[in-house]
Protein backbone atom coordinates (compact mmCIF):
# COMPACT_ATOMS: atom_id res chain seq x y z
CA UNK A 1 0.00 0.00 0.00
CA UNK A 2 1.18 3.51 -1.15
CA UNK A 3 1.42 5.56 2.13
CA UNK A 4 1.14 8.98 0.80
CA UNK A 5 -1.94 8.08 -0.94
CA UNK A 6 -5.39 8.99 -0.62
CA UNK A 7 -6.39 5.71 -1.74
CA UNK A 8 -5.06 2.35 0.18
CA UNK A 9 -4.51 0.07 -2.65
CA UNK A 10 -3.03 -3.71 -1.99
CA UNK A 11 -2.16 -6.63 -3.96
CA UNK A 12 -3.12 -9.70 -2.59
CA UNK A 13 -2.22 -12.57 -4.60
CA UNK A 14 -1.34 -12.21 -8.53
CA UNK A 15 -1.60 -15.43 -10.51
CA UNK A 16 1.69 -17.12 -11.83
CA UNK A 17 0.30 -18.07 -15.40
CA UNK A 18 -0.21 -14.09 -16.62
CA UNK A 19 -0.03 -10.81 -14.94
CA UNK A 20 -3.77 -10.91 -13.50
CA UNK A 21 -3.96 -9.59 -9.89
CA UNK A 22 -6.42 -10.18 -6.96
CA UNK A 23 -6.47 -6.77 -4.85
CA UNK A 24 -7.96 -4.95 -2.04
CA UNK A 25 -8.87 -1.16 -2.65
CA UNK A 26 -9.56 0.78 0.41
CA UNK A 27 -12.09 4.04 -0.31
CA UNK A 28 -13.17 6.24 2.21
CA UNK A 29 -16.87 4.69 1.59
CA UNK A 30 -15.54 1.23 2.44
CA UNK A 31 -13.39 -1.96 0.71
CA UNK A 32 -14.01 -2.72 -2.48
CA UNK A 33 -12.28 -6.38 -3.85
CA UNK A 34 -10.10 -6.25 -6.93
CA UNK A 35 -10.83 -7.10 -9.91
CA UNK A 36 -13.77 -5.01 -9.96
CA UNK A 37 -16.54 -3.96 -12.57
CA UNK A 38 -18.41 -0.51 -12.04
CA UNK A 39 -21.94 -0.10 -13.28
CA UNK A 40 -22.21 3.13 -14.87
CA UNK A 41 -24.52 5.72 -13.53
CA UNK A 42 -24.48 8.45 -16.25
CA UNK A 43 -27.19 10.54 -14.79
CA UNK A 44 -27.56 10.22 -11.28
CA UNK A 45 -28.60 6.74 -11.53
CA UNK A 46 -27.92 3.25 -12.95
CA UNK A 47 -30.60 3.17 -15.18
CA UNK A 48 -33.42 0.65 -14.99
CA UNK A 49 -32.28 -0.33 -11.20
CA UNK A 50 -32.80 0.51 -8.04
CA UNK A 51 -29.63 1.09 -5.60
CA UNK A 52 -30.67 -1.80 -3.41
CA UNK A 53 -31.24 -3.77 -6.26
CA UNK A 54 -27.33 -2.94 -7.38
CA UNK A 55 -26.11 -3.80 -4.56
CA UNK A 56 -27.32 -7.43 -4.64
CA UNK A 57 -25.81 -7.94 -7.99
CA UNK A 58 -22.54 -7.57 -6.30
CA UNK A 59 -21.65 -3.88 -7.45
CA UNK A 60 -19.56 -2.40 -4.39
CA UNK A 61 -18.53 1.16 -6.79
CA UNK A 62 -20.08 2.65 -9.36
CA UNK A 63 -19.20 5.50 -11.92
CA UNK A 64 -20.59 8.92 -12.30
CA UNK A 65 -20.77 11.12 -14.90
CA UNK A 66 -19.08 14.73 -14.44
CA UNK A 67 -20.33 16.28 -17.94
CA UNK A 68 -24.17 15.09 -17.82
CA UNK A 69 -24.51 16.04 -13.85
CA UNK A 70 -23.16 19.42 -15.00
CA UNK A 71 -25.45 19.79 -17.50
CA UNK A 72 -28.49 18.88 -16.02
CA UNK A 73 -29.69 18.68 -12.76
CA UNK A 74 -26.89 21.08 -12.70
CA UNK A 75 -24.48 21.54 -8.87
CA UNK A 76 -26.55 23.32 -7.63
CA UNK A 77 -29.05 21.14 -7.08
CA UNK A 78 -26.90 18.51 -6.47
CA UNK A 79 -25.43 20.18 -3.74
CA UNK A 80 -28.66 21.20 -2.08
CA UNK A 81 -29.65 17.65 -1.96
CA UNK A 82 -26.59 16.84 -0.02
CA UNK A 83 -24.74 15.41 -3.11
CA UNK A 84 -24.46 12.23 -5.33
CA UNK A 85 -24.36 10.05 -2.72
CA UNK A 86 -27.40 11.04 -0.78
CA UNK A 87 -29.30 12.20 -3.84
CA UNK A 88 -28.95 8.85 -5.44
CA UNK A 89 -29.41 6.69 -2.04
CA UNK A 90 -26.44 5.50 -2.94
CA UNK A 91 -23.72 5.24 0.00
CA UNK A 92 -20.98 2.89 -1.52
CA UNK A 93 -17.89 4.62 -3.29
CA UNK A 94 -18.47 6.47 -6.64
CA UNK A 95 -15.59 6.97 -9.20
CA UNK A 96 -16.49 10.32 -11.23
CA UNK A 97 -14.96 10.68 -14.66
CA UNK A 98 -13.98 14.28 -15.86
CA UNK A 99 -16.53 14.81 -18.60
CA UNK A 100 -13.53 15.07 -20.85
CA UNK A 101 -14.37 12.08 -22.97
CA UNK A 102 -18.50 13.01 -23.10
CA UNK A 103 -16.77 17.00 -24.72
CA UNK A 104 -14.50 15.43 -27.07
CA UNK A 105 -16.90 12.89 -28.64
CA UNK A 106 -19.34 15.97 -29.78
CA UNK A 107 -16.56 17.71 -32.13
CA UNK A 108 -18.91 19.53 -33.49
CA UNK A 109 -20.11 21.35 -30.83
CA UNK A 110 -16.44 21.79 -28.70
CA UNK A 111 -13.03 23.84 -29.04
CA UNK A 112 -9.92 22.31 -27.57
CA UNK A 113 -7.46 25.11 -26.42
CA UNK A 114 -4.77 25.34 -23.79
CA UNK A 115 -6.91 26.49 -20.96
CA UNK A 116 -9.24 23.79 -21.47
CA UNK A 117 -12.40 22.88 -23.84
CA UNK A 118 -15.39 25.21 -25.08
CA UNK A 119 -18.26 23.54 -25.98
CA UNK A 120 -21.73 23.78 -26.53
CA UNK A 121 -24.41 21.77 -24.28
CA UNK A 122 -26.18 19.04 -26.29
CA UNK A 123 -29.36 19.82 -24.28
CA UNK A 124 -29.92 23.61 -24.74
CA UNK A 125 -26.84 24.32 -27.42
CA UNK A 126 -25.87 27.24 -24.18
CA UNK A 127 -22.07 27.77 -23.96
CA UNK A 128 -19.45 26.19 -21.51
CA UNK A 129 -15.56 26.13 -20.23
CA UNK A 130 -14.16 22.45 -19.28
CA UNK A 131 -11.01 23.47 -17.41
CA UNK A 132 -8.83 21.24 -15.25
CA UNK A 133 -9.62 22.76 -12.25
CA UNK A 134 -13.39 23.43 -13.23
CA UNK A 135 -13.39 19.69 -13.95
CA UNK A 136 -11.67 18.71 -10.33
CA UNK A 137 -14.27 21.53 -8.75
CA UNK A 138 -17.45 19.57 -10.18
CA UNK A 139 -16.19 16.64 -9.01
CA UNK A 140 -15.57 17.65 -5.59
CA UNK A 141 -19.03 19.69 -5.32
CA UNK A 142 -20.75 16.56 -6.22
CA UNK A 143 -18.68 14.34 -3.53
CA UNK A 144 -16.89 11.78 -6.08
CA UNK A 145 -14.33 9.45 -3.60
CA UNK A 146 -12.20 8.70 -7.15
CA UNK A 147 -11.60 11.47 -9.81
CA UNK A 148 -10.12 11.77 -12.74
CA UNK A 149 -8.16 14.39 -14.69
CA UNK A 150 -9.31 16.26 -17.55
CA UNK A 151 -7.56 14.81 -20.48
CA UNK A 152 -8.20 14.44 -24.03
CA UNK A 153 -9.13 10.83 -25.94
CA UNK A 154 -7.91 11.23 -29.49
CA UNK A 155 -10.13 9.28 -32.00
CA UNK A 156 -8.73 5.87 -33.09
CA UNK A 157 -6.36 6.35 -36.49
CA UNK A 158 -5.51 10.10 -35.36
CA UNK A 159 -2.02 11.22 -36.79
CA UNK A 160 1.05 10.54 -34.52
CA UNK A 161 1.64 14.25 -34.59
CA UNK A 162 -1.07 15.61 -33.03
CA UNK A 163 -1.68 11.96 -30.52
CA UNK A 164 2.22 13.66 -29.24
CA UNK A 165 0.71 17.47 -29.21
CA UNK A 166 -2.63 15.38 -27.52
CA UNK A 167 -0.40 13.66 -24.94
CA UNK A 168 1.78 16.93 -23.64
CA UNK A 169 -1.30 19.04 -23.27
CA UNK A 170 -3.14 16.11 -21.45
CA UNK A 171 0.09 15.81 -18.78
CA UNK A 172 -0.22 19.88 -18.70
CA UNK A 173 -3.91 19.39 -17.66
CA UNK A 174 -2.69 16.90 -15.23
CA UNK A 175 -0.58 18.73 -13.15
CA UNK A 176 -3.50 21.28 -12.95
CA UNK A 177 -5.80 19.12 -11.71
CA UNK A 178 -3.49 17.66 -9.22
CA UNK A 179 -2.56 21.52 -8.27
CA UNK A 180 -6.62 22.40 -7.82
CA UNK A 181 -7.61 19.32 -5.61
CA UNK A 182 -8.86 20.65 -2.30
CA UNK A 183 -10.93 17.12 -0.74
CA UNK A 184 -9.98 14.45 0.48
CA UNK A 185 -10.90 12.38 -2.47
CA UNK A 186 -8.46 10.32 -4.59
CA UNK A 187 -7.29 11.07 -7.89
CA UNK A 188 -6.36 9.14 -11.30
CA UNK A 189 -4.03 10.04 -13.78
CA UNK A 190 -5.24 9.02 -17.32
CA UNK A 191 -2.12 7.43 -19.04
CA UNK A 192 -2.65 8.27 -23.32
CA UNK A 193 -1.03 7.67 -26.39
CA UNK A 194 -3.21 6.29 -28.46
CA UNK A 195 -1.80 3.02 -30.32
CA UNK A 196 1.77 4.43 -30.80
CA UNK A 197 4.05 1.85 -28.02
CA UNK A 198 6.30 5.03 -28.11
CA UNK A 199 3.86 7.49 -27.06
CA UNK A 200 2.42 5.35 -24.57
CA UNK A 201 5.92 4.62 -22.77
CA UNK A 202 7.04 8.49 -22.90
CA UNK A 203 3.45 9.76 -21.26
CA UNK A 204 3.98 7.07 -18.38
CA UNK A 205 6.97 7.80 -17.78
CA UNK A 206 5.78 11.51 -16.88
CA UNK A 207 2.84 10.62 -15.54
CA UNK A 208 4.07 7.90 -13.18
CA UNK A 209 6.41 10.71 -11.30
CA UNK A 210 3.52 12.45 -10.11
CA UNK A 211 1.78 11.78 -7.02
CA UNK A 212 -1.65 10.33 -8.57
CA UNK A 213 -3.62 7.64 -5.78
CA UNK A 214 -4.09 5.42 -8.95
CA UNK A 215 -3.65 5.49 -12.80
CA UNK A 216 -6.26 4.34 -15.29
CA UNK A 217 -5.17 3.17 -18.94
CA UNK A 218 -6.93 5.77 -21.40
CA UNK A 219 -7.83 6.17 -25.73
CA UNK A 220 -8.94 2.43 -26.11
CA UNK A 221 -12.62 1.39 -27.37
CA UNK A 222 -12.50 3.95 -29.33
CA UNK A 223 -12.71 2.55 -32.86
CA UNK A 224 -9.19 0.45 -32.50
CA UNK A 225 -9.33 -3.34 -33.72
CA UNK A 226 -9.95 -5.97 -30.69
CA UNK A 227 -5.94 -7.28 -30.97
CA UNK A 228 -4.49 -4.02 -30.72
CA UNK A 229 -6.54 -2.93 -27.95
CA UNK A 230 -5.37 -6.25 -25.99
CA UNK A 231 -2.05 -5.18 -26.68
CA UNK A 232 -1.85 -1.84 -26.18
CA UNK A 233 -3.55 -2.90 -23.11
CA UNK A 234 -1.28 -5.32 -21.84
CA UNK A 235 1.65 -2.73 -22.57
CA UNK A 236 0.25 0.34 -20.63
CA UNK A 237 -0.53 -1.73 -17.75
CA UNK A 238 3.17 -2.92 -17.51
CA UNK A 239 4.29 0.70 -17.48
CA UNK A 240 2.16 1.58 -14.47
CA UNK A 241 3.49 1.58 -10.86
CA UNK A 242 2.50 -2.36 -9.14
CA UNK A 243 1.34 -0.20 -5.99
CA UNK A 244 -1.40 1.59 -7.84
CA UNK A 245 -4.54 0.59 -9.08
CA UNK A 246 -5.19 0.12 -12.38
CA UNK A 247 -8.37 1.44 -14.18
CA UNK A 248 -8.94 0.39 -18.15
CA UNK A 249 -11.55 2.63 -18.87
CA UNK A 250 -14.80 2.28 -20.88
CA UNK A 251 -13.96 -1.12 -21.54
CA UNK A 252 -16.64 -3.70 -20.76
CA UNK A 253 -16.87 -6.58 -22.99
CA UNK A 254 -16.93 -9.54 -20.73
CA UNK A 255 -14.12 -10.98 -23.15
CA UNK A 256 -12.56 -7.61 -23.13
CA UNK A 257 -12.81 -8.14 -18.93
CA UNK A 258 -10.96 -11.35 -19.02
CA UNK A 259 -8.37 -10.34 -21.12
CA UNK A 260 -7.32 -7.35 -19.37
CA UNK A 261 -7.81 -9.01 -16.37
CA UNK A 262 -5.01 -11.28 -17.54
CA UNK A 263 -2.64 -8.09 -18.22
CA UNK A 264 -2.87 -6.83 -14.63
CA UNK A 265 -5.83 -4.36 -15.02
CA UNK A 266 -7.99 -3.95 -11.39
CA UNK A 267 -11.32 -1.88 -12.25
CA UNK A 268 -13.63 -1.63 -15.29
CA UNK A 269 -16.63 0.58 -16.20
CA UNK A 270 -19.31 0.25 -19.25
CA UNK A 271 -22.59 0.68 -20.06
CA UNK A 272 -22.94 -2.47 -22.07
CA UNK A 273 -25.17 -4.22 -18.97
CA UNK A 274 -27.19 -1.62 -19.09
CA UNK A 275 -27.73 -0.50 -22.41
CA UNK A 276 -27.81 -4.08 -23.65
CA UNK A 277 -30.56 -4.95 -21.32
CA UNK A 278 -32.48 -2.01 -22.67
CA UNK A 279 -32.01 -3.47 -26.14
CA UNK A 280 -33.04 -6.75 -25.57
CA UNK A 281 -29.51 -8.34 -25.09
CA UNK A 282 -28.80 -10.70 -22.32
CA UNK A 283 -25.30 -11.70 -21.17
CA UNK A 284 -25.26 -15.77 -20.45
CA UNK A 285 -22.60 -18.03 -19.94
CA UNK A 286 -23.12 -19.10 -23.12
CA UNK A 287 -23.05 -16.13 -25.05
CA UNK A 288 -25.31 -13.17 -25.73
CA UNK A 289 -28.80 -13.97 -26.09
CA UNK A 290 -30.70 -11.68 -28.55
CA UNK A 291 -34.15 -11.59 -27.05
CA UNK A 292 -36.31 -10.55 -30.12
CA UNK A 293 -35.42 -13.65 -31.75
CA UNK A 294 -38.46 -15.44 -32.90
CA UNK A 295 -36.99 -18.99 -31.79
CA UNK A 296 -37.83 -17.90 -28.06
CA UNK A 297 -41.52 -16.95 -28.41
CA UNK A 298 -42.33 -20.11 -26.81
CA UNK A 299 -39.07 -20.78 -24.91
CA UNK A 300 -40.07 -21.72 -21.57
CA UNK A 301 -36.42 -21.74 -20.16
CA UNK A 302 -34.55 -19.14 -18.36
CA UNK A 303 -32.41 -16.57 -20.17
CA UNK A 304 -29.12 -18.44 -18.68
CA UNK A 305 -29.81 -22.31 -17.07
CA UNK A 306 -26.87 -22.01 -14.99
CA UNK A 307 -27.11 -18.37 -13.23
CA UNK A 308 -29.02 -17.99 -10.35
CA UNK A 309 -29.68 -14.37 -10.58
CA UNK A 310 -33.64 -13.20 -9.74
CA UNK A 311 -34.48 -13.34 -13.24
CA UNK A 312 -33.51 -16.78 -13.96
CA UNK A 313 -35.08 -17.95 -11.05
CA UNK A 314 -38.62 -16.46 -11.72
CA UNK A 315 -39.08 -15.25 -15.83
CA UNK A 316 -38.63 -17.38 -19.23
CA UNK A 317 -37.06 -16.31 -22.22
CA UNK A 318 -40.82 -16.43 -23.73
CA UNK A 319 -42.05 -14.02 -21.33
CA UNK A 320 -38.56 -11.84 -21.79
CA UNK A 321 -39.47 -11.47 -25.31
CA UNK A 322 -42.79 -10.61 -24.79
CA UNK A 323 -41.92 -8.11 -22.75
CA UNK A 324 -39.52 -6.43 -25.02
CA UNK A 325 -41.94 -6.51 -27.79
CA UNK A 326 -44.51 -5.11 -26.20
CA UNK A 327 -42.21 -2.12 -24.95
CA UNK A 328 -43.02 -2.68 -21.31
CA UNK A 329 -40.15 -0.81 -18.96
CA UNK A 330 -40.73 -4.28 -16.77
CA UNK A 331 -38.70 -5.81 -19.78
CA UNK A 332 -35.62 -3.54 -19.58
CA UNK A 333 -35.60 -3.66 -15.54
CA UNK A 334 -35.58 -7.57 -15.93
CA UNK A 335 -33.15 -7.53 -18.54
CA UNK A 336 -30.51 -5.18 -16.66
CA UNK A 337 -31.20 -7.14 -13.71
CA UNK A 338 -30.07 -9.96 -15.24
CA UNK A 339 -26.89 -8.40 -16.81
CA UNK A 340 -25.31 -6.45 -14.00
CA UNK A 341 -25.80 -10.18 -11.84
CA UNK A 342 -23.44 -11.82 -14.87
CA UNK A 343 -21.00 -9.38 -14.42
CA UNK A 344 -20.92 -9.72 -10.79
CA UNK A 345 -20.67 -12.92 -10.28
CA UNK A 346 -17.77 -13.12 -13.30
CA UNK A 347 -16.11 -11.23 -11.51
CA UNK A 348 -16.49 -13.04 -8.46
CA UNK A 349 -15.43 -16.00 -10.76
CA UNK A 350 -12.45 -14.23 -12.02
CA UNK A 351 -11.56 -12.78 -8.12
CA UNK A 352 -11.74 -16.33 -6.73
CA UNK A 353 -10.02 -18.02 -9.45
CA UNK A 354 -7.02 -16.08 -9.30
CA UNK A 355 -5.57 -17.10 -5.42
CA UNK A 356 -6.33 -20.83 -6.38
CA UNK A 357 -4.52 -20.83 -9.14
CA UNK A 358 -6.93 -21.73 -11.51
CA UNK A 359 -7.39 -18.09 -13.92
CA UNK A 360 -5.60 -19.51 -16.74
CA UNK A 361 -8.57 -22.12 -17.39
CA UNK A 362 -11.16 -19.77 -15.93
CA UNK A 363 -9.97 -17.67 -19.37
CA UNK A 364 -9.59 -20.18 -22.00
CA UNK A 365 -12.83 -21.83 -20.97
CA UNK A 366 -15.08 -19.09 -20.75
CA UNK A 367 -13.34 -16.63 -23.29
CA UNK A 368 -14.74 -18.88 -26.69
CA UNK A 369 -18.05 -18.62 -25.24
CA UNK A 370 -18.34 -14.99 -24.36
CA UNK A 371 -17.63 -13.70 -28.14
CA UNK A 372 -20.80 -15.80 -29.69
CA UNK A 373 -24.12 -15.20 -30.09
CA UNK A 374 -25.84 -17.77 -28.16
CA UNK A 375 -26.90 -20.48 -30.93
CA UNK A 376 -30.78 -21.32 -31.67
CA UNK A 377 -30.61 -24.72 -30.19
CA UNK A 378 -29.25 -23.69 -26.84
Amino acid sequence: MNPSSRLGFEVLTADLGTAARRGRLLTRRGEVETPVFMPVGTAGTVKGILPWMLRDTGARIILGNTYHLYLRPGLEVVEKLGGLHRMMAWDGPILTDSGGYQVFSQAGLRKIAENGVRFRSHIDGSQHELTPEKAIAIQETLGSDIMMVLDECPPAGADPRYVAASVERTTRWAERCLAARTSSAALFGILQGGTVPELRAAHAEVLTRMSFDGFAIGGLSVGEGAEEMVAITRLSAALLPPDRPRYLMGVGRPSDILQAVACGVDMFDCVLPTRGGRMGTLFTSRGELIIKHARYRLDERPPDSGCPCPVCARFSRAYLRHLFLAGEMLGAVLNTLHNLCFFGRLMEEIRASIPAGTFPSLLEERLPLLDRRVPGGE
